[in-house]
């Protein structure tokens, strides 16, 4: 037995039309689950179900604004249309507009990163999970960031709404168990997307953090992927409620 294959499976991927949701959706694919890839514009999704399609897996883009409940219960309803019941949850998508210290964030910035990164993730979990407890069976996962267990003088905000998103798995998990639904985070360290291109396109910003990590690189999306694969495999059977952290070390230094 294969404990890392998803045959049969049906997953929805949030923010899936690039960087770590990409590598997830791809990831999910290619051990066998159908995957539904979203994010805001369709185009995109298309262009990563056309990949996805191409290396031999199965997938479908359902356009999606994780900030807009109607658009939220549409990509759920999408989903058990085209592929069925949903067995695995990603919330991946998040938001980020504002760079700087809290003394400075504007309310409308920050009512976004809360309903973005936190509330949505509540809907969207919501909107699948008595379904699976009806099937005993079904899992969630929620990417959050690093930044939910360290403070920061510049991504405040963001750091807030990261740690809410692991107590809002264990959460989950503990209100969810009963019924065989597993529900964990993963916590990226910098990654290279263009999401946080703000962190690691610069130069002396980028040497200082390789410098300080001690595997000495940054992360790339499939250093992710694979990770989203485990929880929601056979193998992660016995994992719930955890936060996965995968940083290059960063958080063991100090």
């Amino acid at each position: 037995m294969n404990a890392f294959r998803l045959d049969g499976k049906v997953a929805i991927v949030t923010g899936s039309s690039r960087g770590i949701g990409r590598s997830i959706a791809e990831h999910l694919a290619a051990h066998g689950a159908r995957v539904v890839v979203s994010s805001r514009k369709l185009p995109a999704c298309e262009e990563v179900v056309n990949a996805i399609r191409s290396a031999g897996g199965e997938a479908t883009a359902v356009a999606a604004n994780i900030g807009d409940k109607a658009q939220l219960e549409y990509l759920v309803a999408e989903t058990r249309k085209r592929f069925g019941p949903i067995d695995i949850l990603v919330c991946n998508a998040a938001s980020n507009p504002y760079f700087g210290p809290m003394s400075g964030l504007p309310d409308d910035a920050f009512q976004k990163i809360l309903q973005n990164n936190i509330v949505s993730n509540h809907w969207l979990s919501n909107l699948v999970l008595p379904e699976m407890a009806q099937r005993k069976d079904g899992v969630v996962i929620i990417v959050s960031s690093i930044g939910g267990i360290k403070g920061s003088a510049v991504l405040g905000a963001y750091c807030v709404s990261k740690a809410a998103d692991m107590q809002l798995a264990r959460n989950l998990a503990v209100e969810w168990g009963k019924q065989n639904i597993r529900v964990n985070c993963i916590a990226p360290g910098l990654v290279k997307t263009d999401f946080a291109r703000a962190l690691w396109d610069n130069p002396k910003l980028l040497a200082h953090t390789e410098a300080t990590t001690p595997l000495g690189r940054i992360g790339d999306p499939d250093d992710i992927g694979g990770i989203a694969v485990f929880l929601a495999s056979r193998a992660g059977a016995f994992v719930t409620g955890q936060t996965i952290v995968a940083d290059g070390g960063v958080t063991i230094t100090g």
